[in-house]
Order: C-alpha cells, then sequence, then structure tokens
C-alpha cells in the first residue's frame, strides 16, 4: 500500500522546518510588539457570505467552501482583512483607538500553484483602525519595513514601492471618466505591468476602444516614479483636492525619511492593488532583483468595515506572506541554522543511579534546561558518543562510583574537561555553568 502523500498545494513542517517557520514568526511578532502592536486570532473557518460581502460572488473560484453539517455556507479564511474587520466592528465603540492589532495565522486559496505561493500559507497581518491620516500609513509601513530588515535585509535587497488609488481617481476624473470607467481602467492599470497592452482589453470588450489619449495619459501617469515628478503630473489635474492630497504625501514621505528609512520607498504609480475595496495609499514590497512574487502588500480600506455591517471606521493593513519571504531568505544566504540541541546530556549507569538522577532531570527541566538522556540502558561509551553528537555544552554523570560518594559529575563537552560536586548541588553548578557560559 502506498504512502498517503499531502494534499496539493499544502504543506508539512518538518522540525528542522518549523524551527525556521518559528524563527521567522518569533521575529515578526518581536518587532510588532515594539510598534505596539497586539495580538489576536480568529476561527479558521467562517461564514461564506463575510467573502461575498467583501469581495462579490466572484471570490468563490479561490475559496475552499462547503456546506457544513448545519447547512451552513461556510469557508476555509482565503485572507484576514474581513476577520478583523468583524472583530473591530462589534466593539468599536469600547475599543481605544488608534486600534493597532497584529496576526500570524494561517490562509488557504485554491489557486494555480506557483513560486513562492501554495493553497494554503501563513501570513502576518497588521492593521490600524481609528486613524483617517497618513500617520497611519506612516507607521505601517515603516513596521512593514521592519518586518523585512529585521532579518539582515537592506536598502539594496527591498523596496517599498508606493502609489494612491485617490490620486488616480483625481487624475482620471479630471480627464472626463465616471466612477465605473475609473474602477475598470484601475483595473487594467494593475494587471499592465504583466500584461503589457492585453491588460486593457477587459475595459475595451465592456467601454469600446479606448481613446489614444485618454491612454497615453493613463501609461504617462502609471510611469511616474518620483514624487516631483507626480507633482507635475498633476498639474493639469488642479483641483484643490488634488493639491490636498499631495499634502499628504509630502508627510508620509516626511515621516519616513525622518524614520530614516526613505531609501526603503519607492514612488511608483503602477501600483494600484488589485481589490477594489482600496481608498487611498497602498503599497507593496518587491526584492530588488524582481525575481520573486511580492513579498507583501497593503493600504487604505477606509469603507469596508462599514461595508461588512460595522461602524464607518478608517482603516489601513498590510500583510506580509510567509513562502515568498522564505524565499528571499534562502536566495540572500540568510535562512538561518537552528540549533535544536539539547543544553544538557545525562550519561547515567544502571537501576539505581537512574532513579538519583531523575529528580536532577527533572528540576533542571522545570527551570527551563532542556535536558536529554537515554530511555534505556546503554553502554557508558555509546552514552559519551551521543552526549557529543547531541550538541549538549555538558554532560551530567551518574554512574555506581558517583552514587556511592555522593556525587555527580559534570563534564564540558567542548574543552573536556570534568569537576564533581555533591548530589544535592546540582542545581546551582548547572546554573553557576550556564550563567558564566
Amino acid at each position: 500500500m502506498a504512502m498517503f502523500q499531502t494534499l496539493p498545494g499544502f504543506r508539512d513542517f518538518y522540525p528542522e522546518d518549523l524551527a525556521r517557520r518559528n524563527h521567522i514568526f518569533r521575529i515578526w511578532r518581536q518587532t510588532a510588539s515594539a510598534f505596539g502592536f497586539v495580538e489576536y486570532d480568529t476561527p479558521v473557518l467562517e461564514p461564506l457570505d463575510l467573502y461575498r460581502a467583501k469581495s462579490g460572488d466572484e471570490i468563490e473560484a479561490q475559496l475552499f467552501s462547503f456546506l457544513d453539517k448545519g447547512k451552513r455556507e461556510v469557508a476555509l479564511r482565503p485572507e484576514m482583512t474581513p476577520s478583523v474587520c468583524r472583530l473591530v466592528g462589534e466593539r468599536a465603540g469600547s475599543l481605544k483607538r488608534p486600534i493597532k492589532w497584529f496576526s500570524i495565522a494561517e490562509f488557504y486559496r485554491y489557486e494555480r500553484m506557483q513560486k513562492g505561493r501554495g493553497r494554503c500559507f501563513f501570513q502576518l497581518n497588521a492593521d490600524i483602525f481609528g486613524e483617517a491620516g497618513p500617520e497611519a500609513e506612516i507607521e505601517l509601513i515603516a513596521l512593514q519595513i521592519q518586518c523585512i530588515r529585521a532579518f539582515g535585509l537592506t536598502d539594496k535587497d527591498f523596496c517599498v514601492r508606493l502609489s494612491d488609488r485617490t490620486l488616480w481617481f483625481h487624475f482620471l476624473g479630471s480627464l472626463g471618466l465616471d466612477e465605473t470607467r475609473i474602477r475598470a481602467l484601475l483595473g487594467a492599470v494593475d494587471k499592465h505591468e504583466r500584461n503589457g497592452d492585453a491588460a486593457f482589453k477587459g475595459y475595451e470588450e465592456a467601454f469600446g476602444p479606448l481613446d489614444a489619449g485618454l491612454k497615453a495619459g493613463v501609461l504617462s501617469f502609471l510611469s511616474v516614479r518620483s514624487f516631483e515628478a507626480l507633482e507635475r503630473a498633476l498639474g493639469g489635474a488642479g483641483a484643490e483636492a488634488a493639491k490636498a492630497r499631495l499634502d499628504d504625501w509630502r508627510k508620509l514621505l516626511g515621516g519616513l525619511e525622518a524614520m530614516g528609512l526613505r531609501d526603503y520607498v519607492q514612488v511608483d504609480l503602477s501600483v494600484v492593488r488589485g481589490l477594489a475595496y482600496y481608498t487611498g495609499f497602498v503599497f507593496e514590497a518587491f526584492d530588488r532583483k524582481d525575481e520573486l512574487r511580492a513579498l507583501a502588500g497593503g493600504g487604505r480600506y477606509d469603507d469596508l468595515v462599514g461595508k461588512l455591517g460595522g461602524s464607518e471606521l478608517p482603516a489601513v493593513g498590510f500583510a506580509i506572506g510567509d513562502m515568498t519571504f522564505a524565499l528571499l531568505l534562502e536566495e540572500r544566504g540568510l535562512t538561518p541554522v537552528i540549533s535544536q540541541a539539547p543544553d544538557i546530556y545525562c550519561v547515567i549507569g544502571g537501576a539505581a543511579e537512574r532513579r538519583a538522577a531523575f529528580a536532577d532531570i527533572h528540576g533542571l527541566r522545570s527551570m527551563g534546561y532542556r535536558v536529554e538522556y537515554p530511555m534505556r540502558e546503554v553502554a557508558f561509551g555509546k552514552q559519551f558518543k551521543a552526549a557529543a553528537d547531541s550538541g549538549a555544552r555538558i554532560a551530567l554523570i551518574y554512574g555506581g562510583d558517583e552514587l556511592a560518594k555522593g556525587i555527580v559529575k559534570m563534564r564540558d563537552l567542548g574543552d573536556r574537561t570534568e569537576r564533581e560536586f555533591p548530589a544535592g548541588g546540582v542545581t546551582a553548578a548547572v546554573r553557576e555553568f550556564f550563567g558564566s557560559g
């Protein structure tokens, strides 16, 4: 009978793989906490209508959805944003603002698998609710950068591409387009980097041939790569709203510059994010070599909490996926080698010595030391080899001679030196060794 295999797009994590994943999660948690964010979680199974309300019926093709035993339509969560909006919306009146939350959770999407994308994956999600100004984007983009930079990556390895759907609406509105056409064109802009002019096919099927002058204007705007170029491009969009929006840009870029992060940020109007619920600044992190999918992405979504039934509440957030990020660390030689070696290996003689050792073993483990010992009686020579192979720092030796003398020996497995101490002094001796080592 053949061994069962994991489902396509799903992953097993052997201990060494899980250790590397936990290392990433530990640094993400430490970084988010340093920024004052607090952690939450939600059920992995949600009502299907939660995702329909956010994205429409077309989302169902990407979901693991089904009828549960109570005949309810449910889905494994494909993302966190609807769930966190539900949580915040339920208690919006009692939560102190700004609300700064983060989570690290697993998600499921029935998609075509490719490099850096599977059907189950983990993400760090961070969101700020209740702050309408660019101060929230300053905080979140700084967090996003630090969550990547904390692993040894620099501005030579990655950048955050910053854009603004609000300015796209101002610009396209100044060219005479209504909201329906603007949204359709933004959908084309989102695909243009991948598909070239073929990205406009959907727009033209809906609204007819794209005017050459309009197309030239769109291509010119999406080619903007600096704030100065953005100011020039909006010269004809002259509404006061556009000018006020440029002030928000100055505040955002100025705040990141004051934090020493300006070199990580690239103005890039080709980024509009495909999800229609984004309402303002949008941003994505990419590796500088442009060999991988986006490392992270996010933006402002001021209308979504209200759309999902809560109070109107400004919001901005981002997510970093573990798969593409782990690939970047590997390609840059920054994947850590994580030791899972014990601190102490106990070398034990017969049954009487084992009983004496067990009290120390349990006491040391309760103090947080990682202690290993042979589960069955094994020759001393094999035990010393096992102790050396384990990577432990020290061996504690419980032999017949030691038991008769009322002592325990400690061997430093690095320099091979030994010392002995009374049997009741194991805890103090171990603490002294690791305190000095």
